[in-house]
């Protein structure tokens, strides 16, 4: 049976004009299924350099047709092959015939079958010649036979055998759309009969014993998932003997037990060993003490109390106290960038303005242990009712299939190797724990039992539950403070199998998501497919988990996973491996010579060439890689594996990570990054990351509604600009979602498209097809805290293009901010967006507060030397953040040419297909684009134009030094080819200017900043606001073309020479 090449399953939009492209001739198609109608299928097909869309749709009672435009009858067909070999002939409505299928690429690495998939999702093609129609039971049959030769199960793998060469109706049924495999059910029943009396054995001596113990109670399985494999009787019953033994084995010790202590209690028998041990109190944290240098040589010590709330600085040499500063007069903590054991603290004093001390610690640790103790000791002295703060610990460990140690503590307490927690902060409780397990062996209540244990006996708390999530062995647990189990709310959970033919669950994910208060977080525990020469498996398993994972709330189901949640943290075994010599990578690790790795590493390298994780980040690695070691040391690596087909090679790599995502303008902080290296049962060491993450409650006004004329906030827009990544000339539209708002909001088409670079669509709107958008609450301190999810969508096919996501923090003001960022979908960039706007605030709801995550700040530099005094006056020192270096820097390089259109750059300059970018040194003389933060800086409170009536009191844009979180850590980034222009450069405030073509830019005088020369760029005036430029071919009315009418969901075509429109 030959197979439909041609359909290509869940493939995005993106994927499929990416495939179309390469077949380059007209008429090639591929069918996909759609996006926006579950069900249904996508015709996509090629004319003229432009792919043309058509959606398939299902009738009532199952039949296929081309959507048409109203008022013509559309030809129904029982099968997809049947109306795809209708349309192969000319005159049936569409651009062109269905002349050349394109068919889906089969990886190479794939070949091996290990985790071979499509085999079992494709589309029977009519008129296939005979002899093909055993391909697939003959791979099937290879494959089996490979099997055989180590498997002691040889009569076992001989019913399969008949199976494959008898049965393969089951592949016609599934082909067909029918996925029960009702021939299987009855090939296993015959192949485990033997396993009857053994079970019946078993189970008779099992319910004997459980008798003795219970007699009233006659132990039965519990409910189980129906219709499993064709409901065959003789399969049901052994699945129901065997659910029983496991019933009977998981609770015969507890039974035991439990006879045990009524039968002590009932004759009054004294046995201490079985005395039960008080539940331990709360630990109060113990006064930690810091040595420190003050000045250039003096010495002193730092004892902090977190259970008084006290600071106390003691000279060397003094026995007595100098100094006790109490927590409320702690007014900011700022952390040197430059000295990274160095911090100040800034105090209140009385009848002075404030008083700062620098103090060095004796490493970069130390510091940030006594940093960490501060945030406590703030938090728990804080008279808030709802947390602004919380502490995050997340741990991945592929268990290698054996059981765990006695202690998991080091695990657990973030100590070993990397970027650890100091022993003052190890004991220190996090407020959620999230720990996902790979090839964990346990049973999942057994599993769940011993972490909770294990935290009580290390943190005395005795964590909750939120939930558990399982597919096969891999498995994530969510813990949460009691405090905070009735802060948690909307917990979704969802698996997806990765492994053969996306059916096992060998590989895949499971993923937990809920709300903490106002703050959405994800977590995604994966584990991924196994091989150095994988790559491309493993970049298809994420995004397979991406497209299919349920997580958040169902209204943002059409956005792209990644921007669901507030903070979304992906963890597990992911299996990418280091691309070196194994003996190389041997003589790097033993020098510690990480980085020299990290170069060569498959995530690292996929992540820059935009395959997976976009926009992700990740923790510094300072430690050895935490895969293959010898089980039971730390000391040894084993690199070679036997394998029936052969000796394998596992090179030393890190497998095991910790990502994460945020929304802009969120506070996330690392705290530690690294592995333990006392833990040794499994081939794999466990991987822990903790994290410090900001967190919004349910805003209540201070006037409640009602009591005054209600004054509605108002997100405006001036106009946006978006860049597409497609062959389309779809008219489009943008859908506004947001907590903010009590719907979602829809924008009207564009109303200015232009295709001038092949493979891109620009398209703009104006402010007059922009809905401005009124948010429930007009409160500056709730709009703070809020974003805005786009989505590009088709006025036709309702698909998605891209979304994004946008906050509102920035754009709080009178006057327009300009924003810019990339667009997503289904895990790849789709293309870029950016525009105008602004929220307006009412008078008298421009109040706000500090944070608590605010009053730790960042410092770049003590001083900085200028070579030249600088064209405007210096601004005070403000509290800067900077990235912090946990974080990695962002990539600055992008080869999209849709990012040249923004800024005009000529197609001239773009590279050539399969042609590296150029360097920015070919750019043209006297275009040098300058490296900025992600966004406009604003001006300084004090500068700006009175806003609502008064001086600035909302929260300044985080660009500009605010001490929310680091800067271009979660915010827009702009790309490379940007041109900017610094106008004060003492204040640093940066603007964009964005021009069409390079003929309207007027030079400016250079400015000199450091060593480097840069000649900004100012834009004219009549370039400020681009007039519409149509596409070059106009979109026919719809309906037109062809007998039926069909009709184009994305455009349609310039009218081809030879047919004439048909009527009806």
């Amino acid at each position: 049976m030959a197979t439909a090449g041609w359909y290509h399953r869940d493939i995005s939009q993106v994927v499929a004009e990416e495939l179309l492209a390469r077949a380059g001739r007209d008429g090639s198609f591929l069918v996909r299924d759609s996006e926006s109608v579950k069900g249904a299928y996508a015709l996509c097909l090629l004319f003229q350099r432009h792919v043309y869309t058509y959606r398939i749709l299902p009738d009532d009672e199952g039949q296929l047709s081309v959507q048409t435009i109203q008022g013509i009858q559309a030809k129904c067909f029982r099968t997809l092959p049947e109306l795809i070999g209708a349309y192969q002939h000319p005159n049936n409505g569409l651009v062109t015939p269905l002349l050349h299928p394109v068919h889906r690429p089969r990886p190479a690495e794939d070949s091996d079958g290990e985790d071979a998939r499509g085999w079992g999702h494709t589309v029977p093609a009519p008129g296939a010649a005979p002899s093909s129609r055993t391909h697939i039971p003959q791979q099937l049959h290879q494959r089996l036979q490979e099997q055989v030769h180590s498997s002691p199960a040889s009569d076992f793998m001989g019913f399969m055998a008949e199976y494959l060469t008898h049965h393969v109706q089951d592949l016609q049924a599934l082909c067909h759309g029918h996925p029960q495999l009702r021939h299987l059910s009855p090939a296993l029943a015959t192949a485990c009969r033997a396993l009857h009396s053994e079970i019946d054995f078993t189970l008779a001596g099992l319910e004997t014993l459980a008798r003795v113990f219970d007699p009233p109670v006659s132990p039965r399985s519990p409910a189980r998932e129906q219709g499993f494999l064709g409901s065959d009787p003789d399969l049901e019953l052994l699945l129901s003997k065997i659910s029983t033994v496991n019933h009977l084995l998981s609770s015969l010790e507890k039974k035991v037990l439990k006879s045990l202590q009524d039968t002590v209690t009932k004759h009054n028998l004294a046995l201490p060993s079985m005395a039960v041990a008080p539940q331990p109190a709360a630990r109060p944290l113990a006064m930690q003490n810091f040595e420190v240098k003050v000045g250039k040589s003096q010495r002193a010590a730092l004892a902090v109390d977190v259970e008084e709330g006290t600071v106390t600085v003691t000279k060397r040499g003094s026995g007595s106290p100098e100094e006790v500063i109490p927590h409320d007069k702690i007014l900011q903590l700022i952390k040197y960038q430059s000295v990274q054991s160095k911090v100040r603290l800034v105090c209140a004093r009385e009848n002075q303005k404030s008083l700062s001390r620098d103090f060095v610690f004796p490493s970069a640790r130390k510091r940030e242990a006594f940093c960490q103790l501060l945030q406590l000791m703030k938090i728990q002295h804080s008279n808030l009712d709802e947390p602004e703060i919380i502490s995050v610990y997340v741990g991945t460990w592929n268990m290698g299939s054996t059981p765990p140690p006695r202690s998991l503590a080091s695990w657990l307490t973030s100590r070993g190797l990397g970027r650890t927690q100091d022993e003052t902060t190890a004991c220190i409780p996090h407020d959620i724990y999230v720990i996902g397990t790979q090839e964990n062996s346990l049973g999942d209540h057994e599993w769940v039992e011993f972490l909770c244990a294990s935290l009580k006996t290390l943190m005395a708390i005795d964590y909750r539950v939120v939930a558990l999530q399982c597919l096969w062995s891999i498995k994530m647990v969510v813990l949460v403070k009691p405090e905070h189990q009735r802060r948690i709310s909307h917990v979704h959970t969802s698996s997806v199998k990765t492994g053969i033919a996306n059916t096992l669950g060998n590989k895949g994910a499971v993923g937990v998501s809920f709300l903490f208060n106002g703050t959405s977080f994800g977590f995604v525990n994966c584990h991924l497919a196994s091989g150095s020469e994988k790559t491309h498996r493993r970049n298809q398993n994420y995004s397979d988990i991406l497209h299919s994972l349920a997580l958040g709330d169902k209204r943002l189901g059409g956005f792209d996973l990644t921007l669901r949640f507030t903070h979304l943290f992906w963890l597990g075994d992911l299996n990418y491996r280091l691309d070196m010599d194994v003996q190389d990578i041997l003589t790097h690790i033993v020098k510690k010579e990480f980085q020299a790795l990290l170069a060569v590493d498959q995530l690292n390298l996929e992540r820059e060439k935009n395959k997976v994780f976009l926009r992700f980040s990740e923790g510094d690695i300072s430690f050895p890689p935490t895969y293959r070691y010898e089980r039971g040391t730390r000391d040894t690596y084993v690199w070679q594996k036997s394998k029936p087909t052969g000796m394998r090679i596992n090179v030393p790599s890190w497998c095991d990570r910790i990502l994460w995502k945020s929304h802009p303008e969120t506070h996330v902080v690392c705290n530690s990054y690294g592995c333990t290296d006392d833990i040794v049962t499994s081939d794999h060491s466990p991987v822990f990351a903790t994290f410090e993450v900001g967190v919004t409650s349910q805003f209540v006004p201070k006037e409640a509604p009602g009591s005054s004329p209600e004054a509605l906030a108002c997100i405006e827009w001036e106009s946006i600009e978006v860049i597409l990544k497609t062959t389309s000339r779809s008219k489009c539209y943008i859908e506004f979602h947001s907590y903010c708002l009590e719907e979602m909001q829809r924008s009207g088409e564009n109303t200015f498209q232009s295709c001038d670079i092949p493979g891109f669509l620009k398209l703009g709107w104006s402010s007059k097809h922009l809905p401005v958008l009124n948010p429930i609450l007009p409160d500056l301190e709730y709009l703070g805290d809020q974003h805005l999810l786009l989505s590009i969508k088709g006025v036709e096919s309702c698909e998605s293009y891209g979304e994004c996501c946008l906050a509102l923090r920035s754009a709080i003001g009178s006057t327009a901010q300009q924003f810019e960022t990339f667009l997503f979908h289904r895990g790849e960039e789709t293309g870029s967006v950016r525009g105008r706007m602004r929220v307006r605030v009412p008078r008298g709801r421009c109040g706000t507060r500090e944070r608590l995550y605010e009053w730790i700040s960042f410092e770049e530099e003590d001083a900085e030397a200028a070579a030249e005094p600088p064209t405007c006056p210096k601004a005070a020192p403000q509290r800067l953040r900077s990235r912090p270096r946990s974080l990695p820097e962002p990539a600055t390089g992008y080869t999209n040419p849709a990012y040249f259109i923004f800024e005009g750059v000529p197609n001239s300059w773009l590279p050539a297909p399969g042609e590296a970018p150029k360097k920015q040194a070919e750019s043209p003389a006297g275009v040098q684009p300058c490296r900025s933060p992600a966004a406009p800086r604003l001006p300084l409170p004090a500068e700006e134009e009175p806003w609502c009536g008064q001086p600035r009191c909302g929260p300044p844009s985080p660009s500009r030094g605010h001490p929310l979180s680091p800067p271009r850590a979660g915010h827009h980034k702009r790309p490379k080819s940007a041109v900017l222009t610094r106008d004060t450069v003492g204040l640093g405030d940066c603007s964009l200017y964005a021009a069409t073509h390079l003929s309207q830019l007027e030079p400016v005088s250079p400015q000199r900043r450091g060593d480097r020369h840069e000649v900004p760029l100012r834009q004219s005036p009549q370039v400020l606001e681009p007039p519409p430029r149509p596409c070059r071919d106009a979109p026919r009315p719809l309906g037109k073309r062809g007998a039926p009418g069909a009709l184009d969901l994305e455009a349609q075509p310039p009218p081809p020479s030879d047919p004439q429109p048909a009527r009806m």
